[in-house]
C-alpha cells in the first residue's frame, strides 16, 4: 500500500513487518519513522509469533482534528447537567457516596471539581471531603494540585482553616509539589478567619516563604490577594511596599492590582494618591471595570466630593459597564451622611426607573439615610413596610433602624423596638448590643444599660476584649463621680460573668 495515500488526519500506523524484510524496505521504513515518529507507532508487542514471518502492513486511522468550540461547550454543558443531577439526587436518606457509586461509570475529575464548587455554594463543605475520599478510590484518580487548590479554597471560604491546612499537608504527603495556586488558596483561606490582623500576618509569612521557592514564586494573583487584604485592613504602608515590589518585578499589574491599590487609598481618604494610580492605570491602557467605578464613587462620596462622584457616575453610564446595586447604595448612604435627602431619594428613584430591584442592603441604606437626615418617622415607615412583606427580617436591618433612633437621641424608642425584636423573628447579635450600649451610656440611662447587660447574660452574648474596653471607655466619658464608679463596677461584674 502506498504511504502517499494516507489521510492527513491519520494518527497511527502499525506495521507487522518481520526481520526477514528486505534492506531497502527497512531503509525506507527507518527514514519514514524518523520524520513521523510522533504520528506513527511501529511495534511488535501485540503480534502473534505465527504472523511475524509474513510482511504485512496494517493501517489504523484515528481522527486528530481538534475539537470545535461547539464540541467543548457541549461537553461543559453535559458536565454541569450531571453535577446538577448529583446535587438533586443525594439527601440525608441517600448519602452522596452512594449516589456517586450509581454514576461511577461517567463521573470523572472534572465533574468532582464542579461538585466541589456547588457543595461549597450550598454550605455543604463537609460533603466535599466525602467526594474527595471517593475520588481517591477510583482507578482514574491522579493526585493533582488543582484539586487540592479548589478544596483548600472551599474550606477557607467556610472558615475551616484547619481543614485547609490538613489538605495542604495531605497534598504534600501524596507526592504533589505545591505551586503558586496552592499557596494562593492557602493565603486566601487564612484571610477568611475572624482575627484579620493575625490572618494578614500569616498571609504575609506565606508570601515571604513563596519568594524563597523556585516553583512557588508569587504571581500576579498572589499580589492582588494581598493588596486587597491590606486595603481592607487600611494598611497603606504595606500596600505601598507591595506595589513598589511588584513594580520592580517582571510581573505586570492588571485591573485587579490597580483596584486593590486605589481601594486602599480611597478607604484612607488619600484622594490624590488614588487619582495618581488611576492615571497610571489609564496610561497603561488598562480600562476601568465596574469595581473601579464603584470604589471611585464610594471614595469621593465619603469625602463629600459630590461633583467628582457624580462625574464618575456619568462616565459609568456612558461606558460599556453597567451600574450595580452597590453603586446606588453607596451614593444613597453618602448623600445621607451629608443630609442631602433630596439627592439620595433621586438616586433611589433613578435606580427603580432603570428596573433595578432593591435588595435588603439598599433598604438598610435608605433607613440609615433618613436617620442621618433627622427623618426617623420615614425611616420607621420603611422598616414597617419591610416587616409586613412576610420575609425573614435580617438582623442588620434591625440594627439600621435601631441606629436611626440612637443617632437622633431616641434611646427609649430604640429599647421598645429591641424588646419587640423577638416577635419579629429576629435574634440580635453582638453588633446590636454594642450600638445600644453606646447609645444608652451617651444618654446617661443607667437603667437601660443594666437591663441590656442582663439581657446579654441571658442570651449568652460573650463580649470580646474590644467591646469590653470600648464599653468602659464610653462609660467613663459619659458618667462622672461616684455614679460612674458604681456603674463601672456593675459593668465589670456583668461582663466578667458573661466571659466566664
Amino acid at each position: 500500500m502506498a504511504l502517499t495515500n494516507l489521510s492527513p488526519y491519520s494518527l497511527r500506523l502499525s506495521t507487522l513487518s518481520s526481520s526477514s524484510a528486505s534492506s531497502s524496505s527497512s531503509s525506507s521504513s527507518s527514514s519514514f519513522n524518523q520524520s513521523s515518529s510522533q504520528n506513527y507507532n511501529f511495534t511488535h508487542r501485540h503480534i502473534p509469533l505465527s504472523l511475524r514471518t509474513r510482511p504485512r502492513t496494517g493501517i489504523c486511522c484515528v481522527w486528530t482534528r481538534p475539537r470545535s468550540k461547539r464540541g467543548r461547550k457541549s461537553e461543559e454543558l453535559e458536565s454541569k447537567e450531571l453535577v446538577r443531577v448529583l446535587m438533586r439526587s443525594f439527601s440525608d436518606k441517600e448519602p452522596l457516596v452512594r449516589t456517586l457509586n450509581k454514576y461511577v461509570k461517567v463521573v470523572r475529575s472534572e465533574h468532582c471539581f464542579l461538585l466541589f464548587e456547588e457543595l461549597g455554594k450550598s454550605d455543604k463543605w463537609l460533603q466535599c471531603l466525602e467526594v474527595f475520599r471517593w475520588m481517591q478510590k477510583q482507578r482514574w484518580y491522579i493526585a493533582d494540585t488543582g484539586i487540592y487548590s479548589k478544596l483548600i479554597a472551599v474550606m477557607g471560604k467556610k472558615g475551616q482553616t484547619r481543614l485547609a491546612m490538613w489538605l495542604f499537608s495531605e497534598m504534600r504527603n501524596s507526592g504533589c509539589r505545591p505551586d503558586p495556586s496552592v499557596y494562593n488558596a492557602l493565603i486566601t483561606a487564612h484571610l477568611h478567619t475572624r482575627d484579620k490582623a493575625k490572618a494578614l500576618a500569616k498571609a504575609l509569612g506565606y508570601f515571604q516563604k513563596m519568594k524563597g521557592m523556585e516553583r512557588c514564586k508569587p504571581n500576579i494573583v498572589t499580589y492582588n490577594i494581598l493588596l486587597r487584604a491590606c486595603a481592607q485592613a487600611r494598611n497603606v504602608d504595606q500596600v505601598n511596599a507591595l506595589f513598589k515590589e511588584l513594580d520592580e518585578s517582571i510581573l505586570a499589574p492588571d485591573i485587579y492590582t490597580y483596584n486593590g491599590v486605589m481601594d486602599a487609598y480611597g478607604k484612607n481618604g488619600m484622594i490624590k494618591e488614588m487619582e495618581s494610580v488611576l492615571s497610571r492605570m489609564k496610561s497603561n491602557q488598562c480600562k476601568p471595570d465596574i469595581i473601579t467605578f464603584n470604589l471611585l464613587i464610594d471614595s469621593y462620596g465619603k469625602r463629600q466630593a459630590f461633583d467628582k462622584m457624580e462625574q464618575v457616575f456619568k462616565s459609568l453610564m456612558h461606558s460599556k459597564e453597567k451600574p450595580t446595586l452597590p453603586t446606588f447604595n453607596s451614593m444613597i448612604i453618602n448623600y445621607g451622611k451629608a443630609r442631602l435627602q433630596g439627592k439620595a431619594e433621586y438616586v433611589f428613584q433613578k435606580m427603580t426607573a432603570m428596573k433595578y430591584t432593591p435588595s435588603f442592603i439598599t433598604y438598610e441604606c435608605i433607613i440609615t439615610m433618613y436617620g442621618y437626615c433627622d427623618n426617623v418617622s420615614r425611616a420607621r415607615e420603611i422598616f414597617d413596610e419591610l416587616s409586613k412583606l412576610g420575609k425573614d427580617m435580617k438582623v442588620s436591618t434591625l440594627n439600621a433602624m435601631l441606629e436611626a433612633y440612637c443617632m437622633n437621641g431616641l434611646p427609649t424608642e430604640a429599647d421598645l423596638l429591641f424588646e419587640n425584636s423577638h416577635n419579629m423573628g429576629v435574634t440580635p447579635d453582638s453588633s446590636t448590643y454594642k450600638l445600644l450600649y453606646k447609645a444608652y451610656t451617651k444618654a446617661n440611662m443607667k437603667e437601660l444599660v443594666q437591663k441590656l447587660l442582663k439581657r446579654m447574660e441571658q442570651n449568652g452574648i460573650v463580649p470580646n476584649k474590644r467591646f469590653f474596653l470600648e464599653a468602659l471607655e464610653t462609660f467613663s466619658s459619659s458618667l462622672a463621680g461616684s455614679q460612674s464608679g458604681s456603674a463601672k463596677t456593675d459593668l465589670t461584674r456583668s461582663l466578667s460573668t458573661a466571659k466566664s
